[in-house]
């Protein structure tokens, strides 16, 4: 178990599966129910246990799950690339812990985690303008490009935070 301030990470493991799975159609169903006005929506699988099994057990990536004062609350991926380039999967928070300030702590202890990441990149849904918010205004993302799908409605947007790393 790794601790950052008041919150505490751990590896993801299969028995997992159905506590954040759950977590995660809540987060995601609010956020499609905030900016789309539908009840329910999110990435494939993202309600069944498939996304987690996925991209947090069977991908190659760092998963971690996020508890606050005991209580699981989240869950967070990166992947590690070439050339000390990491790619931030998502992060997600139950949303009746959303608006605290503890999805920044979450990028804070990756940032910390990772201190040689030359390069960070994410995408998250071009209708979630919390989430831009959040990328841009706190952790210190920018816009690189927006991909619209064709036949849908919907566009995705791939935002990236160059680090300079000063060398003394």
């Amino acid at each position: 178990m790794e601790i950052y301030k008041q919150l505490a990470f751990e590896p993801v493991t299969v028995k997992d599966i159905d506590d954040l799975t759950r977590i995660m159609k809540r987060a995601f169903d609010e956020d499609t129910r905030r900016h789309l006005g539908k009840e329910q929506g999110g990435p494939p699988g993202y309600d069944n246990g498939d996304f987690i099994r996925d991209w947090y057990i069977n991908a190659k990536s760092d998963a971690y799950k996020v508890f606050l004062h005991g209580t699981l609350i989240g869950a967070v991926n990166i992947f590690c690339w070439k050339d000390n380039e990491r790619f931030l999967g998502n992060i997600f928070i139950d949303p009746s812990y959303q608006d605290k300030g503890l999805g920044f702590l979450v990028w804070q202890f990756i940032e910390n985690k990772y201190p040689n990441t030359r390069k960070w990149q994410t995408e998250t849904p071009g209708f979630s303008t919390k989430n831009h918010h959040f990328y841009i205004n706190k952790c210190g993302f920018e816009f690189a490009k927006i991909e619209k799908f064709e036949g849908e409605a919907h566009f995705t947007i791939t935002l990236e935070k160059n680090i300079i790393i000063s060398m003394q």
